[in-house]
């Protein structure tokens, strides 16, 4: 059988989660390529990783990923996008690379839809998914927009672009991945600041969910290359970055089941014929009892190493599907497992719910909780590699201080 060879596109922690899932499943190293090193995949004996520059260059994406498939022809390779912008890259040119590597993606013309918040709040709206009530603002639109008459729904608002990979190519000072409103006057000068940046695309104004940072939810799922889904795992996020550039992220799940959200998602994505992983964003309003979704990613989330811990190996998934070696029809994670990224400390304080913090802390009791930069065998033998990962976690304090 010839020898697995992941290639991955990014270099933060998305990219060593499925590093580590392949090397746990399989003991292989993975091969990186980023524009630059990032401190989560330095100093790595599982990863092996290359700059390059102008990596977001389509033309150099393309010559560079060619150029090591021809260099690794005898190996069974598999491709993965660890970013918005690199998985975009990837399903676009999907015809070429698929020629050298094995992954599992949807078609472009559907990921167009996807992709694009707004036009997923009006298929969410077709396929009859809880979404938030939802308004799009155009570079061409009318201030007079933002009165909530008009809008549908009352401040506070959420604000968001919809397409993340050209907004993050236009920085500006505070930048954030999602803005709250308190007021139409607070809307008006986010939108202004967003479209000063340069970012022509249109924006997402959306009514604001009720219920904390712990209400939200995480749903990853894995559709092989028929589109049928193959496994799907479910995590209650504890908590998330409270820096403005990482807002969105999670540091802290908690997996859980829920059928009756995870079946409607398992059902529109068959419905849809959607390929490779898929990540949604989703609050639990407890005042309804509904879990609103917000937005789908077209690949294994930053947090995917949730699933991995879990049970359902997210490499493995890969591998069987190139294969056709699954094990079972569908595997719905129901193995409670408690992942994190930042220090326990830190998730106690944040935890409001005594009861889910006292099963949290039971998690950790049983040994059924894992962090994914604390790979003992990346750290053995390895003191660069183990200082990072120490003075990464110890600095988490810091910013959960400044950004309380």
């Amino acid at each position: 059988m010839k020898k697995i060879t992941p290639v991955l596109l990014g270099a933060d922690l998305n990219c060593y989660s499925v590093a580590r899932a392949f090397h746990e499943a399989f003991g292989v190293i993975s091969y990186a390529f980023g524009k630059y090193p990032i401190g989560e995949t330095e100093y790595s004996k599982i990863i092996i990783f290359k700059k390059i520059e102008d990596l977001s260059d389509e033309d150099v994406m393309l010559e560079t990923l060619i150029a090591f498939a021809k260099e690794h022809s005898s190996d069974e390779l598999y491709l993965l996008g660890c970013t918005d912008e690199y998985q975009e890259e990837i399903i676009k040119n999907q015809d070429i690379l698929s020629r050298f590597y094995f992954f599992s993606c949807p078609t472009p013309e559907l990921s167009r839809i996807l992709m694009s918040k707004e036009y997923f709040a009006q298929i969410c709206k077709e396929y009859a998914l809880p979404h938030p009530k939802t308004q799009i603002f155009r570079l061409e639109s009318d201030f007079s927009l933002l009165k909530s008459s008009l809008l549908g729904f009352d401040y506070p608002i959420i604000i968001k672009p919809s397409s993340s990979v050209e907004y993050w190519k236009n920085p500006f000072e505070n930048m954030k991945k999602v803005y709250l409103a308190e007021s139409e006057s607070e809307a008006k000068n986010i939108i202004s600041r967003i479209y000063s940046s340069g970012y022509g695309n249109s924006l997402v104004l959306q009514e604001y969910i009720d219920g904390a940072e712990d209400n939200m939810y995480v749903l990853t799922a894995y559709s092989d290359k028929n589109a049928k889904v193959r496994m799907m795992c479910m995590g209650h996020v504890l908590l998330g970055e409270h820096t403005p550039k990482g807002l969105g992220n999670h540091v802290a799940i908690l997996t859980e089941y829920h059928e009756d959200i995870m079946k409607k998602i398992s059902d529109f994505l068959e419905h849809i014929s959607y390929k490779g992983f898929s990540n949604f964003d989703i609050k639990f309003d407890a005042r309804k009892g509904t879990f609103y979704i917000f937005e789908i990613n077209l690949r294994q989330g930053r947090s995917n190493y949730y699933v991995t811990a879990s049970g359902e190996n997210i490499a493995k998934l890969i591998v069987a599907d190139n294969r056709n070696s699954f094990e079972t029809e569908k595997s719905i994670c129901c193995r409670e497992t408690f992942w994190h990224t930042v220090p326990k400390k830190i998730i106690y304080n944040y935890i409001s719910n005594e009861e889910t913090k006292q099963k949290v802390k039971s998690l950790v009791s049983q040994g059924k909780s894992i962090s994914t930069l604390f790979y003992p065998y990346d750290m053995f033998f390895n003191p660069l590699r183990s200082c990072f990962v120490y003075i990464h976690n110890l600095r988490y304090f810091k910013k959960y201080k400044i950004y309380e």
